[in-house]
């Protein structure tokens, strides 16, 4: 367990924002199944958000049962970045998080994401801005630089908490690495080491026991994952389950199959058929990971043309398959 200023985050691990998956339905889903003590919001557009896009509402979007949540917001306008902040304040949010290490080419051509990580002076004014802003904690999500020349993610934490920011989340790649290579936990040792506000670890945390060697390695106060939860939404309930001495419960196929169904059926509900499906199709290739012949079944689904043809896809697959255990 460790705070964010009052705000409580037990179990010490957290649920990464992944633009395109991490909407309220899949945290939602993530945090029931245990384990998890934060969410993150897909990050949102400043941009969108000050001129009322339709679809930041969706992006910003949460329920009491994910609690606590943090809404991560990103941009180059001090200004704007400081108005959506206190908009995300107004939501109820329970902290609001500065994205300063999104490699997309999209978020950084706009000078938000990992950009801010080669303009510091920028990266200042938007916190210091940001911070007179808001009265609920502020968090920053950095990378370990623009590249392996510039490693400057000690130098960002510093600056961050003297500005006021209550809690840091690094992912051990540079910006130009995007998710090749390794995470250099290296570095987020190295940053932990000399904070004085509690540091989350992200990247390369595919198992229980990665997640136990990041806290043992780094010394972090919590750990963030991503990609792994996409297609194994019981990751984060793992790792506790590890890390608390307990025995690690494998997922049968046939739990993962109707947790699959059982979430898709909510997106149908939540978006209109041609959105829903094209979600649904996503979604469906990463928890389909790990079935028996399962390039098979995702090569149904993509081929779907409605949300029926997906759903019977399914069902005869599962019926093939996966016979009642």
């Amino acid at each position: 367990m460790f705070k964010i200023r009052d705000v409580i985050i037990e179990p010490p691990l957290v649920l990464a924002p992944v633009a395109g998956h991490t909407d309220s339905l899949f945290r939602q889903a993530v945090k029931g199944l245990g384990g998890c003590g934060l969410v993150v919001s897909e990050l949102v557009s400043t941009e969108g958000m000050t001129r009322h896009h339709a679809r930041t509402h969706h992006l910003t979007h949460f329920v009491e049962a994910e609690r606590p949540v943090s809404i991560q917001i990103f941009g180059s306008d001090s200004a704007r970045m400081a108005e959506s902040a206190a908009m995300v304040q107004e939501m109820g949010a329970d902290i609001v998080d500065i994205n300063a290490g999104c490699p997309v080419k999209k978020v950084v051509k706009q000078g938000g994401g990992s950009n801010l990580l080669r303009d510091l002076p920028l990266l200042e004014k938007i916190i210091k801005e940001v911070r007179k802003a808001i009265r609920i904690p502020l968090t920053i999500k950095i990378r370990s630089g623009w590249d392996r020349n510039s490693i400057n993610a000690v130098e960002v934490m510093k600056l961050a908490q003297d500005c006021g920011v209550e809690g840091l989340t690094i992912h051990g790649r540079t910006r130009n690495e995007l998710f090749s290579g390794k995470a250099d936990w290296n570095i987020i040792e190295k940053v932990k080491r000399q904070a004085r506000i509690p540091i989350i670890g992200n990247g390369d945390v595919f198992s229980p026991e990665d997640a136990a060697r990041m806290f043992r390695e780094t010394g972090v106060d919590g750990v963030m994952m991503g990609r792994g939860v996409l297609g194994n939404p019981w990751l984060i309930r793992q790792c506790w389950a590890h890390l608390s001495g307990r025995p690690v419960t494998k997922t049968s196929l046939k739990q993962k199959a109707n947790f699959m169904k059982q979430f898709l059926q909510r997106v149908c509900q939540d978006a209109p058929p041609p959105v829903a499906l094209g979600k649904m199709k996503k979604i469906g290739g990463y928890l389909s990971k790990g079935f028996p012949q399962g390039a098979r079944l995702r090569a149904q689904i993509h081929s779907a043309h409605s949300i029926e043809d997906f759903f019977a896809a399914m069902e005869a697959y599962l019926a093939e398959s996966m016979p009642a255990e």
